[in-house]
Order: structure tokens, then sequence, then C-alpha cells
């Protein structure tokens, strides 16, 4: 089993249920490192905010940790890096990113005058490259939608014309979504509204130039550094033991589960050692694609679901990792 292959199972594990990847074609991973490594000036767009029960909103904790990751991996490649997100995620990423990626500037997308503001900013940034990650996308109605089909545009700053003006500015964009409501996943319109729950309703109507999904949307994060690690030689992706600082200070700066509304160490109803599963996958891989020696036997993980029960759709249970790379 190849390199890409095996990280592309690896990223779409299923573990919540959404229903949407086993139908989804390979990811094209060949065609995503072969763009990535050459990235001079990247803008990453990430927030999804979240309703709380008083009726304030707060953006999740799926976003802040992949973007940071994605973005600490790309400044490892000497690519400059801006991250941009609204009011409701503003603090999250800005706790995010002073401790994984300094190096990146962080921008306040305004509720007001959106479009204007987006185009003067990539206009003067001029990016390579354009990543959304977790961002909620428009869906053909007009309206961006929660993955219950809840219309949350009140909660948002309208980011939909990144796309286009990215591309109009010869940007390579590239999508991550795990549910089909966000930015860039409209290449999976059909796979969307035929397997998830208001898929129809809630699915964004652009496409990227390249669509990843995965089980969490935080998980490419990883696996873009796994990529970039294994394309230029220099591993770029963090420890379990920074990961989870990571998280703890999304958490502490306020980001809440997307799926239950409140403030704990998970993402998406999953637990952090879930994560960090994923996370030790994706790093033993890259090492052995590396060429560096990890214990005999192959990989091997096991998790089990909220309150001791087994999950319905576990990680891999085990698989052979390729040979390292020549």
């Amino acid at each position: 089993m190849n390199f890409y292959k095996t990280l592309d199972l690896i990223m779409r594990q299923d573990i919540g249920g959404r229903g949407l990847l086993p139908s989804l074609p390979a990811s094209p991973l060949a065609e995503t490192v072969a763009a990535l490594s050459g990235a001079k000036r990247a803008v990453l767009l990430t927030g999804f905010p979240v309703r709380l029960a008083d009726g304030s909103f707060i953006g999740e904790t799926d976003g802040p940790s992949g973007t940071a990751a994605a973005a600490a991996a790309l400044n490892g490649i000497g690519c400059h890096t801006a991250v941009v997100t609204d009011s409701a995620s503003y603090p999250l990423l800005k706790e995010a990113l002073r401790w994984m990626a300094p190096q990146t500037s962080l921008v306040l997308l305004p509720k007001n005058d959106t479009a204007a503001f987006i185009r003067n900013f990539l206009s003067d940034f001029r990016p390579t490259h354009f990543i959304s990650l977790e961002r909620p996308g428009k869906a053909a109605d007009g309206h961006y939608h929660n993955m219950r089909g809840e219309i949350i545009d009140d909660m948002i700053a309208d980011s939909s014309p990144f796309l286009s003006e990215a591309k109009k500015l010869g940007a390579v964009t590239i999508s991550i979504g795990d549910g089909g409501n966000e930015m860039g996943m409209g290449a999976f319109y059909r796979q969307i509204t035929a397997n998830v729950p208001c898929g129809a309703e809630i699915c964004a109507c652009e496409s990227a130039d390249i669509a990843l999904a995965s089980g969490v949307s935080n998980w490419w994060g990883w696996g873009l550094a796994s990529l970039l690690s294994v394309e230029t030689g220099r591993f770029l992706l963090p420890s379990e033991e920074k990961e989870t600082e990571l998280l703890r200070r999304v958490v502490d700066a306020g980001g809440v589960d997307g799926c239950t509304r409140e403030r704990t160490m998970t993402v998406d109803h999953l637990a952090l050692d879930i994560h960090l599963s994923v996370l030790c996958a994706v790093t033993e891989l890259t090492k052995r694609t590396m060429g560096e020696t990890i214990p005999e036997p192959f990989l091997f993980i096991t998790c089990t679901g909220h309150a001791g029960r087994r999950l319905s759709s576990p990680p891999l249970l085990s698989y052979a990792l390729p040979e390292p790379k020549q």
C-alpha cells in the first residue's frame, strides 16, 4: 500500500458516522502535494460559528487546530502565511497561532463591506495558494447552513467571494471539509445530496480546485503537513503534546465542540485520545515513508467511543506501512 493511499485511508475514517466519506473518490494527493510544494504566499480561511443556549455564538474546536498545523507546515517550507477568520473564531485562532504558528499573520474578516475587503486584501497579499478548512460555504439558496440545516447567516461574515477572487489572481484553491456544508465542497455535490442528511439543502455550491474530505476537518491539517514532510524531507508535524496543548488553548479561548456546543477537550463529539490516535498514525506513516525506523510490528490503532462503547466505524485497526521513500 503506497503512502498516498494509506494517508487517505487514515484521513477518511468515518468515526463520527457522517456518511459522506465512503462514497467519495480517492483524494488527489499527488496533485495536492505538487501544488503545495511551490507555495510562496498562502491565505488560510477558517472559523465555523456555533450558537449557544443563551443565543450567543462562538467558534467551534474543529478548524483552528488544523489551520494552525497547516500554517506551521507551510511556514516550515518558507511560505508566508496569513489566516483569515471572523469575530466568532478570532480569539481561538489568536491562541492557536500564537502556540503553533507564531510567524503567521491573523486577519479579522469584517461583517460589513466584506466583498470589498476580500478583494483588497487578496490584491495586496497576492496569494499563490488559498486554503479553506472547516469554513461554511454558501449553499444554492444563497445561505450558510450548519449540519442540522439551520441558517447561520447572522453569525458569519460573508466569505464566499474568497474562492472566486483567489482564482482570478491565479491562486491554487484547496478546500477541506467533513460534512459537505463547507466552502469548496461543491465538487462532491452528487455524493453529498445522496448520503448526507439535509445534503441538498446544505451542500456548498462552489468548488475548489482541490477538495479534500476527512472524518474531522482538523485532520487534514496534519495530512497537509505529512505530504509536505515527505516531499521536502523536513518533518513538519506537531507532537501529541503540542497538539494537546493547542486544543486546551483553543478551549480556554472559548471554543466549543460543534456537536455538543460545550467547552470540552473534544472535537466533533470525539474524545481527544481519538484525535491523537489519528495524529499518531499520520506521524508514524510519515516517518516510515521518510526512511526513519519505527518499531515493528506495523502500526496498530485501537480506540473506543464515548463511555467505553466500541465505535461502529473505528479507526484502521491494522495496515502495512509503505516502504521508505527512495
